[in-house]
């Protein structure tokens, strides 16, 4: 009898400690939770009672209008182009940045698609982020064959290029180029954004970024945010430079008084194939809206080396940014750890690499030549630039 009393007597000591136990993790939980602006304090709340029966997942689907304003000094948001069918990839580069970054800012998300998206597609993204979350569909007159080019010529260029390079037979990826290059800034739901963070699905983003890199833009001037530099392949690009050549020569008064061009050409006029990846780019949107790059890109269109080359938006965005505008508008994030199947950069100096989780063989970037050029290479004036387009490429 004595020992089945001791027993009950243990087994009600173990149940206490086990309640306390309990309401001891519940209570840092949720200090926690409000710490990172998660609980009922601040933030949005996670209980639907407290949102006037509302789910704080259910975020207004503003696929018409424009984005409405937020908390945070800059106007900003973070953009990408996506398939419906990309949603795992989507979610996981979502979940970086709101670990990453994100969380301590609440800048909102747009996706555009050239279809509609599915119910489970904006589902799955909600599930992701308190943020605000804002889904478009691409105008008719934004995605589609150039009115520059001839179909029939196309479908004989991307059988010519099919097996040259990657994408070369691919109708959709030109699609794409000449959207990200002409059209996605005309979007109106970035009508009233100042800035646009590019994102893309299936990345990885190594390091913390405990600061606002669209505020530090915005203080610092800077128009243009990069964070690898690679060198585009020539096969690709065969008469991007010569037409941009002939737009300088044609319209010598957009060009600034000083300009970075001799990154994308040497002192002989030859294309360095440097450019920006742009599947990473933070810009002032001032950018793409002028008429200068507006200009360009017409140009270009009419060209019709989009479909008939497969021009890409990052060779475009980094010519029109070397030869508009100067050296100190440019910023590299190296404190971005960043991945995109085919590049990988990692930090390696100690003071960013302690916020980061990457290995240091992923360094590409101080192996790049085209970033070992960026560092080495001035602004040159105007008057060097017209000299640079009045030769002729020199392959």
């Amino acid at each position: 009898m004595a020992n089945s009393r001791l027993k009950r007597v243990l087994l009600v000591f173990i149940v206490i400690l086990g309640i306390a136990s309990v309401y001891k993790y519940v209570d840092y939980a949720n200090k926690a939770a409000a710490a990172e602006g998660w609980g009922h304090g601040s933030g949005a709340s996670r209980n639907s009672d407290e949102n006037n029966g509302q789910s704080p997942y259910a975020f207004p689907d503003n696929t018409n209008s424009t984005l409405v304003g937020n908390k945070n000094p800059v106007r900003a948001a973070m953009v990408a182009l996506v398939r419906n069918s990309e949603l795992d990839g989507m979610r996981s580069t979502i979940r970086q940045l709101e670990d990453r970054f994100n969380r301590r800012f609440d800048y909102p998300y747009v996706f555009l698609n050239d279809e509609d998206f599915t119910d489970k597609f904006k589902d799955g993204i909600r599930a992701m982020t308190k943020a605000p979350v804002y889904f478009g569909k691409l105008p008719a007159s934004h995605w589609g064959l150039s009115k520059y080019v001839n179909e029939d010529d196309v479908q004989a260029a991307l059988k010519h290029n099919k097996d040259r390079y990657i994408y070369g037979g691919s109708y959709s990826y030109r699609l794409m180029c000449r959207y990200q290059s002409g059209f996605v800034h005309k979007h109106p739901l970035l009508k009233d954004l100042e800035y646009y963070w590019r994102i893309e699905p299936g990345v990885s983003y190594f390091c913390d970024l405990p600061y606002d890199p669209f505020k530090y833009m915005k203080d610092n001037k800077l128009v243009y945010g990069f964070t690898i530099t690679p060198m585009e392949k020539a096969e690709t690009v065969e008469t991007l430079w010569e037409t941009t050549r002939k737009w300088i020569l044609e319209n010598p008064h957009f060009l600034p008084k000083k300009s970075f061009i001799q990154w994308v050409v040497n002192e002989k006029s030859k294309y360095t194939m440097c450019h920006f990846w742009s599947n990473f780019e933070i810009v002032d949107l001032s950018f793409y809206r002028s008429e200068a790059y507006e200009s360009y890109f017409q140009h270009l269109d009419r060209a019709g080396g989009f479909f008939y080359e497969r021009w890409g938006d990052a060779p475009v965005h980094s010519i029109a940014a070397a030869m508009l505008l100067r050296k100190d508008q440019l910023h590299w994030f190296e404190d971005v750890g960043y991945h995109h199947p085919g590049y990988a950069h990692c930090p390696n100096k100690p003071d960013m690499q302690s916020h980061c989780v990457c290995s240091k063989g992923n360094d590409y970037m101080y192996r790049s030549v085209c970033n070992r050029r960026f560092g080495n290479t001035d602004d040159v004036p105007k008057s060097r630039a017209l000299e640079l387009a009045a030769l002729p490429d020199n392959k």
